[in-house]
């Protein structure tokens, strides 16, 4: 039996065609300008929520890079700070330097979260014994030496980045989180990676680590806020820095110094969907809300976009050590 439309039959399907349009045309709008908001106006939280002038903040990898700028800003903010890295002369000469610029105490631990010894960790939870650590910045991280198939990832490489990207962070928090649940308040502040928002070929094993961070963080935000404890991921993408082996900074890369700025500026503060998850530097916040809101980007491109990428950075890397081998 054929079905027939007549002109009323239409014109309704029109109309509702239309109303669905300008629901999608509209909501696409709302999105824009909530990015544009949380990107470029909405402030975060203030500091000084989390702990008074003369508490502490804790900050793990803080000899070098984003890690250290945090230290310093946060000393700057009249925080106390407790340094724990790998090497304790910088440690030691940064604490210091603190002390001399800001006023405020110091202490330090040279801990190698690599080796995931359960004394560093029984130092740690004496060095916060006692002490209102009112920030932890969870800044430790180990990438990929250079980007690398999976298949062929060193063993001792794998075990490194999972140990101080996942284990160290989780232990740390469990010995520091405790005392600002009894307090209620506090923060932390865990670094994430766009690695971690899209799966990145040739750096799986990091790639997974930091979705762990990201997944992990989201629920442990959900767990302590009852609390007053807040916690966010800090997303990022290209800093120049250490990790990054990028030297000079740009508009859409920013310094470690930018970036702590914009990340202690813009807690609690979310562009994606993912409550938590705080991107925190504009160009990456711009490029965040492009990947969930621009359907023609597509996962599946961006994929293969990053593995394009990281295989020329490879060949690169491989082409340099080659030089350098010839040299000696």
């Amino acid at each position: 039996m054929a079905i027939t439309f007549d002109a009323k039959h239409v014109r309704l399907v029109k109309t509702g065609l239309a109303y669905f349009g300008g629901a999608v045309l509209l909501y696409g709008l709302f999105r824009l300008l909530q990015g544009i908001f949380a990107i470029f106006i909405q402030p975060g939280k203030s500091l000084r929520k989390f702990g008074p002038k003369g508490s502490w903040a804790l900050v793990t990898g803080a000899s070098d890079g984003i890690g250290k700028e945090y230290a310093y800003q946060l000393a700057a903010n009249d925080f106390n700070i407790i340094l724990i890295s790998r090497t304790a002369s910088k440690l030691e000469e940064i604490g210091k330097d603190l002390e001399s610029k800001f006023s405020v105490q110091t202490e330090y631990l040279p801990i190698d979260f690599a080796a995931n010894r359960d004394e560093d960790y029984k130092k740690i939870a004496a060095c916060v014994d006692g002490k209102d650590i009112a920030i932890l910045v969870n800044n430790v991280g180990k990438s990929h030496d250079i980007p690398t198939p999976f298949l062929i990832t060193p063993e001792q490489e794998m075990k490194d980045i999972i140990t101080i990207n996942c284990t160290a962070t989780l232990r740390v928090t469990q010995i520091v989180a405790p005392g600002m649940v009894t307090r209620k308040r506090g923060l932390i502040l865990t670094m994430g990676s766009f690695a971690g928002l899209t799966p990145t070929s040739l750096l799986a094993t990091y790639s997974g680590s930091k979705a762990f961070l990201s997944s992990w963080s989201a629920a442990l935000a959900a767990e302590l806020a009852p609390s007053g404890v807040h916690v966010d991921l800090v997303t990022s993408y290209l800093v120049a820095s250490a990790m990054s082996k990028i030297r000079r900074h740009s508009m859409t890369i920013p310094s470690p110094k930018n970036f702590v700025k914009a990340a202690l500026g813009k807690i609690g503060v979310y562009v994606g969907n993912t409550a938590g998850v705080s991107t925190p530097y504009w160009s990456h916040g711009v490029m965040h809300w492009a990947l969930e809101n621009l359907a023609g980007l597509g996962s599946a491109n961006v994929i293969k976009v990053n593995k394009s990428m990281h295989e020329d950075i490879r060949k690169r890397a491989l082409r340099k050590k080659e030089r350098e081998a010839k040299k000696q």
